[in-house]
């Protein structure tokens, strides 16, 4: 299982890669490897206003439907669009080709409180195994 250091995450295992007042956000190897190969990825539209905690798109995989929360509160500003034809992305990359979306931050400073550090998460993962 992989946990990048310079990623934060959630309990819902979503990660955040942070960059100015930009976040990129998708879900972790644990998350897919749990899912198995995902066949489907719905996202919000660019535009879209999200609130933290809140539903911002589904995954469905050969296993489950899962839905997918956002970790922070902001404008979408990009949509991975290769996921549209190509959704097996997230289990390949799930860090890299498997992003799904861009969001810029509304509330940065109280949304980051929550997120977990690698090690965090890397130690909350080997719990639910």
């Amino acid at each position: 299982m992989e946990v990048p250091n310079d990623l934060l995450y959630t309990h819902e295992h979503e990660w955040v890669r942070l960059k100015g007042n930009r976040a990129t956000i998708g879900i972790t190897d644990f998350a897919q490897g749990q899912l198995g190969d995902v066949v489907f990825v719905e996202l919000p539209a660019e535009e879209a206003e999200l609130a933290k905690e809140n539903t911002l798109g589904v995954v469905e995989s050969v296993k489950t439907v899962s839905d997918i929360y956002a970790p922070v509160s902001g404008k979408v500003v990009a949509i991975n669009k290769d996921l549209e034809t190509q959704p097996e992305l997230v289990n390949i990359d799930p860090y890299g080709k498997g992003w799904m979306v861009e969001i810029e931050l509304s509330n940065p400073s109280p949304d980051m409180q929550h997120l977990l550090s690698s090690d965090q998460y890397g130690n909350q993962c080997k719990n639910q195994e």
